[in-house]
């Protein structure tokens, strides 16, 4: 039975550090794919009142990275590269997230086993960065051009990651942002 334990390794840590940071980062772009699907139907006309907005915004929450990325391919204007590389994460992070220790068991067991797999945790956490902050830099743009850089006041400060459009009142996320309950304490 002790060959079937993981070492605790300070390279075992840094394994499941680096599981942590992939998981992190499709969760960021999660968020700003919900962001900016929610800029998008604002720029559209299509949420009437803040009511729907907010309620839009719960749901958007609850979607799945998957869901997130067909819907928000209706609505924006995505480069092939660009829809290339959010299919590509996707089906990366599906894997990283339903499957990777299932098949890869064995190489948590070996220092170079165990450095492969941080390599590949590190490559996708870097696409992954890299997309989050591309789809940050659309919402910025978007909530720009939408006129709701002013109307800040009542937001609080918080990551970009965690950027809601101030059209809608913080207190009712508070439930669902970190950053708002973080300042909260």
């Amino acid at each position: 039975m002790k060959d079937t334990q993981l070492p605790e390794s300070e390279h075992s840590k840094e394994l499941f550090a680096y599981f942590g940071l992939a998981v992190y980062y499709g969760q960021a772009l999660e968020q700003q794919l919900a962001n900016l699907l929610l800029l998008t139907k604002l720029s559209q006309g299509k949420t009437a009142s803040e009511a729907d907005l907010a309620d839009l915004y719960q749901r958007k929450l609850g979607n799945s990275l998957g869901q997130l990325i067909k819907e928000i391919q209706h609505h924006f204007p995505f480069s092939e590269e660009e829809t290339a590389q959010l299919q590509e994460v996707w089906k990366q992070r599906n894997y990283i997230v339903h499957d990777y220790f299932k098949e890869r068991i064995q190489d948590t067991f070996t220092p170079a086993g165990r450095a492969l797999i941080i390599r590949e945790l590190k490559r996708f956490k870097n696409k992954a960065s890299r997309l989050e902050i591309k789809l940050q830099g659309y919402c910025t743009e978007m909530y720009t051009k939408l006129g709701l850089e002013g109307a800040e006041e009542g937001v609080p400060e918080c990551s970009d990651k965690q950027r809601v459009p101030s059209a809608i009142h913080a207190a009712q996320f508070e439930r669902d942002s970190a950053c708002w309950n973080k300042r909260k304490k």
